[in-house]
C-alpha cells in the first residue's frame, strides 16, 4: 500500500492537486455562474463549429487545428467522468444534455454548410474528411491517451497549460461537422464513420477521467455520494467501450489487410506484364472485397490471365474478387 501511495503521490502531489470542488466548478455547467458558463459555452461551440466546418470545407488543417483549440466540448465530457467518479447522477445526466446539445448544434451547422459542397464526390479526395471517416483502433488508443493528459490537467495546477495542446489532440467538433457535411450529400456511410469517431473520442474521455479523477481521490472527497453505485456506472462505461472498440479493431484489421492485398495484387499483375513493355499497372481500387486493377497496354490487348490466376490464389483469399480493367469498359474477372 505504502508503494501505491508513493505512485500516487508522484502522479498527483498533494500540493499541486486541485480539489473536487475547484475541478467542478470548472467542469460543471451547473455550477457557480451558470448563466456566464452556459453562454459562453454554447457562443466558443457554434464558433468552433462553423471554423471546423469551414476548414473541412476548404481542406485546410491549419483552420481545423484553430476550431479544436477553442472548442469546449471536453468540458461537459470530462464532467461525465467525475460525475461518475463521484456518484452525483445530476451532473453525469446534465452533462449528457450539454454534449447531445453541442452534437446537435455542430451537426445542422455541418448540414447548412453542406450546400457550399459542389458535388459529392470532392468530398472523397478531401483529407479531412477522410481523414474522420474510417476510425481506427489507433484513434481509440490515442483519444484514451488524450483523456489521460486532460485528466492530469484539470487535477493538478501545475499542468493547466497543457489544456490547448490536449484540446489539439483529441478531435471532437471536426468529426461533427463532418457528419453534418457527409448526411447532407447524402454520403450516410461517411457520416456513420465520422460520427464513429466523435463517439469513440467521447467514451475515451470519459474512462480516462474516470481512472484519473479517482486516483486523485474525488471518491472518498468529503463532497462526493456515500451512497452512488460506482460500479454499476464502471461496468457501463466499459460496455460502451467495448462496444466502440470491436468495429474500430475490425476496420482497423481491415483496413491493413486490404493494404497488404493491394500490394500483392499490384505486384503480381506488375509481373504478370513484364513481358509487354508499354503496360502500365496504375493502382487498385476496392469495392467490397472485390479488387479492379486499372491496367493499359499499347495494343489494348493482355496475357493469357491463367498465370496472374495461379500467382493470386497463393497470395490472397478465394473470397477476395480481382477485376483487370484494361479501359473503354473492358474488364477481365481473373478471381
Amino acid at each position: 500500500m505504502a508503494t501505491l501511495s508513493g505512485v500516487l503521490h508522484s502522479l498527483i502531489p498533494p500540493t499541486q492537486r486541485q480539489t473536487a470542488a475547484e475541478v467542478t466548478e470548472a467542469l460543471d455547467l451547473g455550477s457557480g455562474d451558470r448563466a456566464g458558463k452556459r453562454s459562453g459555452f454554447l457562443i466558443m461551440l457554434t464558433l468552433a463549429g462553423i471554423i471546423a466546418i469551414a476548414g473541412v470545407l476548404t481542406d485546410s488543417t491549419a483552420t481545423v487545428i484553430g476550431a479544436m483549440i477553442i472548442a469546449p466540448l471536453g468540458t461537459p465530457i470530462l464532467a461525465i467522468g467525475l460525475g461518475i467518479v463521484t456518484g452525483h447522477l445530476s451532473l453525469v445526466v446534465r452533462s449528457i444534455l450539454w454534449v447531445l446539445l453541442g452534437v446537435v448544434i455542430v451537426v445542422v451547422l455541418g448540414l447548412a454548410f453542406s450546400v457550399f459542397v459542389s458535388t459529392p464526390q470532392s468530398l472523397e479526395t478531401n483529407s479531412q474528411v477522410v481523414g474522420r471517416t474510417s476510425p481506427s483502433f489507433m484513434d481509440l488508443i490515442a483519444a484514451l491517451a488524450t483523456g489521460f493528459a486532460g485528466g492530469f490537467a484539470m487535477c493538478r495546477r501545475d499542468l493547466s497549460a497543457i489544456l490547448p495542446g490536449v484540446a489539439i489532440a483529441i478531435s471532437l467538433v471536426p468529426p461533427l461537422g463532418v457528419v453534418g457535411v457527409c448526411a447532407g450529400q447524402g454520403l450516410w456511410t461517411d457520416a456513420l464513420g465520422a460520427l464513429l469517431l466523435f463517439l469513440s473520442n467521447v467514451v475515451a474521455l470519459v474512462i480516462a477521467g474516470s481512472i484519473v479523477f479517482t486516483l486523485a481521490g474525488y471518491a472518498r472527497d468529503p463532497g462526493s455520494s456515500p451512497i452512488a453505485n460506482r460500479r454499476r456506472a464502471y461496468v457501463i462505461v466499459t460496455l460502451l467501450a467495448i462496444v466502440i472498440a470491436v468495429p474500430l479493431a475490425v476496420n482497423s484489421i481491415v483496413s491493413v489487410a486490404l493494404a497488404r492485398w493491394s500490394v500483392a495484387i499490384q505486384d503480381a499483375t506488375t509481373h504478370w506484364l513484364d513481358e509487354d513493355e508499354g503496360a502500365r499497372v496504375y493502382g487498385v481500387d476496392w469495392s467490397g472485397t472485390t479488387a479492379t486493377v486499372e491496367i493499359t497496354t499499347d495494343d489494348g490487348g493482355t496475357p493469357s490471365v491463367d498465370d496472374l490466376r495461379t500467382s493470386l490464389a497463393t497470395l490472397i483469399p478465394s473470397f477476395v474478387g480481382v477485376v483487370i480493367d484494361v479501359g473503354q469498359g473492358a474488364e477481365i474477372t481473373v478471381q
